[in-house]
């Protein structure tokens, strides 16, 4: 029976092979702060991109994306180990929810300084990550405290992030040109990135949950494909009320959806938690690689939207440039999907391969449609048919070849 008071309770660690384990109601309101972020990267890059600032836009989204992923993977992972629903830990999140929420306030002060060109204006952006990672400091060491088997872990996790913080809050006052300090940036990515790795792979695992950890990473799929879905439409509704109904719009709004549905087919119809329940260590480039494929996801939704100001005809590119916006985030999110899946089964099947070169070439087909003097929607149809191809082959022939990948993956 779960416990009806959240009292403090020791931090020592959750069974990694506990029956039914789901996501928390306390989980999926964090979800939602995180969205808000990519909400706001959406938008910024959109604003960038219409205008034709493709170099400032890339940047900037990669820059505000990792912070965003990461922050959100480290809670995540930390919270299949150990979560105990207790006081302290629920705080703890609500001031990691507060740190989201500020990094969103300073996603556009960040966009501008990239296109600006001389200096990062990160200020606001870093203390709100700094303030999500302070919050994950404490759950470490907490759980230091109380989980002695795995006490060298947990304090391996905080001392990493703990220097990376140091190094993020000097970027906020050494004010330094923009390329030096993308140089310095790259370098505590690298060492956010390191700090998992040394730690669990060092000195022992800690006990996150498989089918947990599956289900939240697909929570926050699911979540950023609504966002995608709700960016159009607002996006639509600024076009109709500026310039009315027309058969452009009805398009768009019906292949946007169909392009987020089918993207949602693809993704949960791999068996996840199976495979990482049976080989854990392979949790560590599927995790890691996620942060790309929710980069895509939110990046869809950013072409989705620059669509939009083109048929409103505010924006300063063309129907063809829009259209590539769409398809490159598409085009990296079915590249992810077959990676990622490959390296989990570490097999390869030649007719993923056929299903992939497929999805592409539809892909590519409605890019060029646009270029042969096809409207935007009817472009946009066609992309949306690359992942739909996809959802189609595997469901008649292609889950045959996945179960059998599974079946001898979960047997070696």
């Amino acid at each position: 029976m779960t416990s009806l008071n959240h009292r403090l309770r020791p931090m020592t660690g959750r069974d990694p092979k506990e029956s039914h384990r789901a996501a928390t109601p306390l989980e999926l309101f964090f979800d939602l702060t995180f969205v808000v972020a990519f909400s706001q990267i959406s938008g910024q890059t959109a604003h960038l991109l219409e205008l034709g600032h493709i170099g400032s836009a890339v940047g900037a989204f990669a820059f505000t994306v990792f912070a965003v992923s990461w922050a959100w993977i480290n809670y995540s992972w930390l919270a299949s180990a150990y979560d105990n629903d207790d006081l302290f830990f629920r705080i703890s999140t609500l001031v990691v929810m507060v740190g989201v929420l500020i990094v969103a306030l300073g996603v556009p002060a960040v966009f501008h300084s990239f296109d600006e060109g001389a200096h990062l204006d990160n200020s606001v952006l870093v203390a709100g990550y700094v303030v999500m990672r302070v919050a994950t400091i404490a759950l470490w060491l907490r759980a230091a405290a109380h989980d002695e088997k795995r006490r060298r872990t947990c304090l391996a996790y905080a001392t990493n992030i703990g220097i990376a913080q140091i190094g993020w809050i000097a970027l906020i006052f050494v004010d330094l040109p923009l390329g030096i300090t993308l140089v310095f940036t790259t370098a505590l990515m690298l060492l956010e990135l390191a700090g998992p790795l040394f730690a669990e792979l060092r000195f022992g695992a800690t006990p996150w949950h498989a089918h947990h950890i599956a289900e939240r990473y697909g929570l926050l799929v699911i979540i950023t494909l609504g966002e995608v879905v709700l960016g159009t439409i607002l996006a639509i509704s600024a076009v109709i009320e500026a310039s009315g109904w027309s058969a452009e719009v009805v398009v768009l709004a019906v292949g946007g959806t169909v392009l987020a549905f089918a993207m949602w087919w693809n993704y949960f119809a791999i068996p996840w938690a199976e495979v990482l329940a049976r080989h854990r260590l392979r949790a560590f480039p599927w995790g890691y690689l996620h942060i790309v494929l929710f980069g895509s996801l939110v990046g869809v939704g950013t072409g989705l939207h620059v669509a939009a100001t083109v048929i409103d005809h505010t924006a300063h590119v063309d129907a063809l440039y829009a259209a590539w916006t769409i398809a490159i985030p598409v085009l990296v999110f079915e590249i992810m999907l077959f990676v990622l899946y490959g390296l989990l089964v570490l097999q390869f099947d030649p007719f993923h391969l056929l299903l992939f070169a497929i999805a592409v070439g539809l892909l590519a087909l409605g890019v060029a449609s646009v270029a042969w003097g096809a409207t935007l929607g009817v472009g946009l149809l066609l992309m949306a048919a690359s992942p739909a191809a996809v959802v189609v082959g595997y469901e008649t022939v292609g889950w045959r070849h996945g179960e059998r990948m599974v079946q001898r993956t979960l047997d070696g």
